[in-house]
């Protein structure tokens, strides 16, 4: 008995000292470099991604992610306290919204349950902190090769529910599809000051609303 509650023991010590190492972020901002891995890219499209980025945006439990392209800017704004998200996207002088509840959420999402997450014994720094890298494979064999910060993990992890069950911050992840082309983005920079609330603020015009 003495030997079982002193492996009890140490099991805890062990479990506490690496939640302790783990800093959860509640407000930060950070950005990403998209490239496309894909030889005899044209001009257009080259110059295209090089105008092309993520930023995503984290305070308490609101996240916000923001996917800008020459063509396209998409913001997706995410409240965990209630599991909704509201998404908006603009084509030039053409503004949507989509409103979705936490079912809704799920439900768009379902492409990412059932995936499975390889850990592997590799590793690098990005912007200062260690990433290891892991494997995610979907149910249809799509896969996401990602690199995550083991120190820090945000405050919310839903917002990108391919990366909800990861233990720590991605900073860089491969999409690869059933082609041969890999979208890689890559974190250049992360700021740990206090967001704005006024991110969140949900538009109350100029949108045309979609089911």
């Amino acid at each position: 008995m003495k030997l079982f509650s002193g492996l009890i023991f140490v099991f805890v010590f062990f479990a506490e000292s690496i939640f302790a190492q783990q800093r959860v972020v509640a407000e930060c901002t950070v950005t990403y470099q998209i490239s496309l891995e894909e030889n005899n890219l044209s001009k257009e499209v080259q110059n295209a991604l090089h105008q092309s980025s993520k930023t995503v945006y984290v305070k308490g439990n609101d996240s916000r992610v923001d996917l800008y392209s020459p063509s396209l800017l998409q913001s997706v704004i995410y409240d965990k306290s209630n599991g909704s998200a509201v998404i908006l996207r603009e084509f030039g002088n053409n503004k949507f919204m989509t409103r979705l509840n936490n079912k809704e959420w799920q439900e768009a999402n379902k492409q990412y349950e059932g995936m499975t997450i390889h850990f592997l014994n590799e590793a690098k720094i990005i912007l200062g902190y260690e990433c290891k890298k892991a494997v995610l494979t979907l149910r249809d064999s799509s896969t996401f090769n990602i690199y995550y910060a083991t120190a820090i993990v945000p405050s919310v992890r839903e917002f990108e529910y391919q990366f909800k069950d990861v233990p720590g911050f991605v900073l860089e992840f491969d999409v690869k599809e059933h082609s041969e082309s890999i979208v890689r983005y890559k974190a250049t920079k992360i700021n740990l000051s206090p967001v704005p609330a006024s991110k969140y603020d949900i538009p109350t015009s100029g949108y045309r609303l979609l089911n």
